[in-house]
């Protein structure tokens, strides 16, 4: 069996307090594996969103644990926490969250310096994986001169560049087109196949989900199958 990168146990998250007080995750129990790619669904407010945040520890949870490779990321200090995900986890948005003023390989270089890596091979690797993503006629192109197929895959190029342990995307093909959809898609699974990269994907297209191996579908801050 492959081992399980993150475990959940019971976890809660719950906005506000008292009588306003809004339960978002329900005690939630899940194990998500070495390798695989995992699809989130569920309808709009079901707690999809709040579930990826607080597991891969954008978010605090309110109760129960959460441990990524082994270690509780909720009982670390904050800057400890920040510096476990800029060098294990990596993110793509719906909304690429590029920046706007820095090329193609320079926002995917970012992460690279930021964990420590010298300029010339954090360059070199995010100029090497651009490449194999088909974009590298593109590398000194800023987010405006690309298309929206072609600035999600410089997310995913950011996000995997660290080989982290786990990804997590949040609604990837959200603001593509069917075509865009389709290529990310299949970036994403061919993506896990040579890297053997864990990816977690909340999404409401039923093609990302049955590109991925498993789905787990939420319902009011529960999975329910």
């Amino acid at each position: 069996m492959p081992e399980a990168v993150v475990v959940g146990r019971e976890v809660w998250k719950v906005y506000g307090s008292g009588d306003t007080a809004v339960p978002a995750l329900r005690g939630i129990n899940v194990e998500i594996f070495q390798g695989e790619i995992l699809a989130v669904m569920g309808p709009s407010g079901c707690g999809k969103t709040t579930f990826l945040n607080c597991f891969s520890g954008l978010d605090d949870i309110t109760r129960g644990q959460v441990t990524v490779e082994g270690t509780d990321i909720h009982g670390m200090p904050d800057a400890k926490k920040s510096e476990y995900r800029a060098r294990r986890t990596g993110f793509v948005f719906q909304s690429y969250n590029l920046l706007p003023i820095l090329s193609a390989v320079e926002n995917v270089e970012m992460p690279l310096l930021i964990a420590g890596r010298s300029a010339k091979e954090a360059r070199a690797e995010s100029r090497s994986i651009l490449t194999q993503m088909g974009l590298g006629d593109r590398l000194t192109h800023r987010p405006s001169e690309l298309s929206g197929g072609q600035q999600q895959r410089v997310s995913l190029a950011r996000a995997l560049v660290g080989h982290p342990a786990i990804v997590w995307a949040d609604e990837p093909t959200g603001n593509l087109d069917a075509e865009g959809s389709h290529q990310v898609t299949e970036l994403l699974r061919e993506l896990n196949r040579q890297y053997h990269q864990t990816m977690v994907v909340v999404t409401h297209d039923a093609e990302v989900a049955a590109a991925c191996d498993r789905t787990l579908r939420m319902r009011d801050g529960l999975f329910v199958s």
